[in-house]
């Protein structure tokens, strides 16, 4: 499984990179509107900037929600750089705008899958990527990863080669459990991914070790 930053932020997704262990970015108009992007056109300048730092697949999502619309705008998206993917809703007019795009031969990520029923039709669409959201699945009291694991279940079962992209993680423990699972990405904050590195016996072996060394060498 590999993992992608769910961000617009340019540091975060440096720092990801610079330490090997982000594949991706995912983004979306809200992630955009906290780095202070509030259009197509600055949205576009912001996903460029991050395809140069990137090589993998970056997400990047329309702006707006009626077919016809998503259309226009997804296949100005798709010409900002060769690894953009266009995300689109799992709606009517979401799956509408997946089956013409999908037809012209650019990826499709599609986001809010909050069902088994949405990815297949998000699969019937021509969707690329199927991103089910745990972690807001999870805030109605019932279990977000089990939509992760009839999903991956289904592809499998069904020799689906639509990538499960799990989404809207909000731990660590989210992501172990994602892998375990079998899904192909996870999209993390990178507060997740500072989390996933940090764990107290690295933190006192670190210490202990520093301590060992200036005992021995004198040196501080």
């Amino acid at each position: 499984m590999k993992l992608f930053l769910d961000t617009a932020n340019i540091d975060e997704i440096r720092h990801g990179v610079e330490m090997g262990v982000v594949a991706g970015v995912t983004t979306n108009p809200s992630l955009a509107a906290s780095e202070g992007v509030c259009d197509l056109l600055a949205y576009g300048d912001a996903v460029r900037q991050i395809t140069e730092i990137v090589q993998g697949p970056v997400s990047a999502e329309v702006f707006s929600n009626d077919a016809a619309s998503m259309i226009d705008q997804g296949r100005i998206i798709a010409t900002w750089a060769g690894n953009v993917v266009v995300k689109l809703p799992s709606t009517a007019d979401g799956f509408k705008a997946m089956a013409v795009l999908s037809r012209e031969g650019i990826p499709i990520n599609q986001t809010l899958c909050f069902s088994a029923n949405q990815a297949l039709l998000g699969v019937q669409a021509g969707a690329a990527y199927v991103s089910p959201f745990v972690g807001r699945i999870d805030d109605t009291g019932t279990d977000g990863m089990s939509l992760v694991r009839d999903i991956v279940d289904i592809f499998s079962k069904q020799n689906i080669a639509v990538k499960v992209l799990a989404a809207s993680l909000r731990h660590p423990l989210h992501v172990v459990q994602a892998a375990k699972i079998g899904a192909h990405y996870a999209t993390i904050p990178y507060k997740v991914l500072l989390q996933m590195m940090k764990h107290p016996l690295t933190d006192a072996g670190v210490v202990k070790f520093e301590q060992d060394l200036i005992a021995v060498t004198g040196n501080r």
